[in-house]
């Protein structure tokens, strides 16, 4: 069906840096989030520094050595930087393209127009859904983050109430629709049915984004009254432009890297041959740094030169677009460190372990087991594999429905809770100007809304089909 992550399986069948027993490795995770907690809230110490010393305590007390917990801390910073960091830093260049241009502009004027106060969460949710379809979370969030903060702005909407539509769109379409790659994995794990697991993830979809978005986006929005950051902002054009472009040449450069990547998934499941010319070379053009890489390069010709930039201006621009995402990198990058230390320590096994004589039905079990490894880790991904390994035998004998919902079972409960162990937690926290409190009640709420209301409208399909 499609090819499994080489770099995760490896990550997934490290050997432990450490022999800690159950109790111990359970005593160290808490622990762990409690030093990360108390040095951002008590004391107030730069969430980068925070994530390095929890990572460093959780280390410490699994009994791992040092320099294996510092290893396992500097590899998992790089590589959560090498495939998220350049994602953001394009997203980051091709949002000061759209604000600087008057693309941005046209667009939010657009939907300002077209949509009033009471549609515009849906209207918010509805976009972020088709959007988020073929993208990965993290390249979804750089492209929508702006116009969200600016409709909020402009339209002096809260930001919750615009920004948790969009994070629900995003992430339900992350974790139970195919093409992304946790369903892909978990429907070749289980031998499950591609067409019948879409049909049925969007069922659940559906009913699962309207009320993790919209309705509830109306208590996070009174739980959390917070104003759109300044800093992260795109600012009004400014009026020595020759022209603003237009609003479809804007949505063309916004909407390409979409493209690309939907192409690549549907080529990779009609072809399904890693030789065949074709699939390698939407392979390459699909990838979310190509596609970004495209849409920017695109952006000088659709947003740029029609704004009468030239080439100086343009280096300028790139410059003076990364230069505020430099804290937010190393921030997510340090969550990164802190999700591998938990892993290489065999958190996960430990879950797996614990959870392989529960008498429970299949798909209840599927869902507990992912929302288990998924608390202990934060990666829905690594949650969705291994527990589709563990539950793969359960799904003998099933039928196609069932072995779709078994899928849709571990994609629920692989999004249960993000917190301090999740790279995207500290994405959203800092694209949204959030506390660490904030984010809890608001993105880490809503992503349990997800997984739960997910799951049992799961649940409820196995009853009636």
């Amino acid at each position: 069906m499609t090819r499994l992550n080489a770099e995760l399986l490896a990550a997934d069948a490290a050997e432990p840096i450490t022999s800690a027993g159950h109790a111990q490795l359970g005593i160290a995770v808490l622990a762990g989030i409690a030093v990360i907690v108390l040095l951002i809230t008590k004391f107030k110490l730069h969430a980068f520094l925070s994530l390095t010393i929890g990572s460093l305590a959780l280390g410490a007390f699994a009994g791992a050595p040092l320099d294996k917990a510092i290893t396992s801390f500097t590899n998992g910073l790089g590589s959560t930087v090498a495939g998220v960091g350049v994602l953001i830093a394009l997203g980051a260049i091709l949002g000061k393209m759209l604000a600087d241009s008057g693309g941005a502009d046209e667009v939010v004027d657009t939907i300002l127009a077209r949509a009033s106060g009471r549609s515009m969460p849906w209207a918010m949710v509805l976009i972020a859904s088709v959007i988020g379809l073929p993208l990965f979370f993290e390249v979804g969030v750089v492209l929508l983050i702006p116009v969200v903060l600016m409709v909020a702005k402009r339209g002096n909407y809260s930001l919750m109430r615009i920004g948790i539509p969009a994070l629900a769109g995003l992430s339900v379409m992350h974790g139970l629709v195919p093409p992304h790659p946790g369903p892909l994995v978990a429907i070749d794990a289980v031998k499950a049915d591609l067409g019948v697991t879409l049909a049925l993830g969007v069922l659940v979809a559906i009913p699962t984004v309207i009320i993790a978005g919209p309705l509830f986006s109306r208590y996070a929005a009174r739980w959390v009254d917070v104003p759109a950051p300044e800093k992260m902002i795109p600012q009004r054009a400014s009026e020595e432009l020759k022209k603003r472009p237009g609003f479809g040449a804007t949505l063309t450069t916004i909407m390409l890297p979409v493209v690309l990547m939907l192409s690549k998934a549907l080529v990779d499941i009609v072809i399904d041959d890693p030789e065949n010319t074709t699939q390698r070379v939407f392979d390459v053009i699909g990838s979310p740094m190509i596609a970004l890489l495209a849409s920017v390069l695109l952006g000088i010709f659709t947003l740029l030169r029609p704004a009468g930039f030239g080439k100086e201006r343009v280096s300028g621009l790139v410059e003076k677009g990364l230069a505020p995402i430099a804290g937010i990198l190393l921030i997510v990058g340090a969550g990164g460190g802190f999700k591998q230390t938990l892993i290489d320590s065999g958190v996960g096994e430990m879950i797996l372990d614990i959870s392989e004589d529960w008498s429970i039905p299949a798909l209840l079990l599927a869902w507990l087991i992912a929302v288990g490894i998924r608390l202990a880790t934060g990666s829905a991904t690594v949650a969705t594999v291994s527990a589709s390994g563990l539950v793969a035998p359960l799904a003998v004998g099933m039928s196609t429905t069932e072995t779709a919902l078994l899928v849709l079972a571990i994609g629920a409960g692989s999004l249960f809770f993000s917190h301090v162990n999740d790279a995207g937690f500290w994405l959203v926290k800092e694209y949204f100007g959030l506390s660490v409190g904030q984010t809890i009640k608001t993105w880490s709420v809503m992503e349990t809304i997800i997984s739960v209301v997910a799951g049992g409208i799961v649940l409820l399909l196995s009853l009636l089909v």
